[in-house]
């Protein structure tokens, strides 16, 4: 991790500067997976450089009732979809074991409308005993990403490791209980906008997503 100020060109060249950090680690049987839709550029760029599927790990947050835009959870998809709950926020606001369950159920129907658009009929990849490194463009509060990876510390994954290329150091040190392994490669003080720290930060569309993602299917995953 570095604490100089670095600007990267876009999202697929400091996807390739991270790849080229995690892979002086020999990871077991990693698996990359991205969060849509900026990090799926990056994380493609890591998934070519370690030899690794990818896929996407998308988050859906939980309003609080009466407050849709107050989060006091999130549900993550995976195997087995976790529901991820603010136990400080739901103590405040008091939401009912109905109200998540239900919650639950719709934002997973969204999820799954959100996976067959981006997969189409292609499966998940698989994490069961093998590292899943979850990977995004940038951090800011940290909130999504602390919700998808305290999702893949309940799954069967080996080890779940956090890779992003520019992030506030007071978050990823914040996040650094949240995972077994953190990189991060460069953590700028003070921590402006993301968007300062890439030349191009043109916002990923869906078809740059679906696109992504089907080259990297067809991409051998032998190391």
């Amino acid at each position: 991790m570095f604490d100089k100020p670095q600007a990267f060109l876009d999202r697929r060249e400091a996807g390739r500067q991270l790849g080229k950090e995690l892979a002086k680690t020999d990871w077991r049987d990693p698996v990359v997976l991205a969060l849509p839709r900026g990090g799926v550029p990056v994380g493609f760029e890591v998934a070519k450089e370690l030899h690794a599927p990818l896929d996407v790990l998308l988050v859906r947050k939980i309003g609080a009732p009466g407050h849709p835009e107050f989060a006091i959870g999130a549900v993550v998809d995976g195997k087995d979809p976790q529901l991820v709950v603010n136990e400080e926020a739901a103590l405040i606001l008091g939401p009912s074991s109905d109200y998540l369950e239900a919650e639950k159920k719709r934002q997973l129907v969204e999820i799954e409308r959100r996976r067959e658009r981006y997969l189409g009929a292609r499966a998940s990849v698989p994490i069961g005993g093998r590292t899943a490194i979850v990977v995004d463009d940038s951090i800011a509060t940290g909130s999504t990403v602390k919700v998808a990876l305290k999702a893949l510390r309940r799954s069967d994954a080996d080890r779940v490791v956090l890779a992003v290329p520019v992030a506030p150091r007071s978050t990823i040190e914040a996040l650094r209980d949240a995972a077994d392994e953190v990189v991060c490669l460069s953590t700028p003080e003070p921590f402006h906008a993301v968007g300062l720290h890439y030349v191009d930060f043109e916002q990923t569309s869906d078809e740059d997503v679906i696109q992504l993602l089907k080259a990297a299917a067809a991409m051998p995953a032998e190391r």
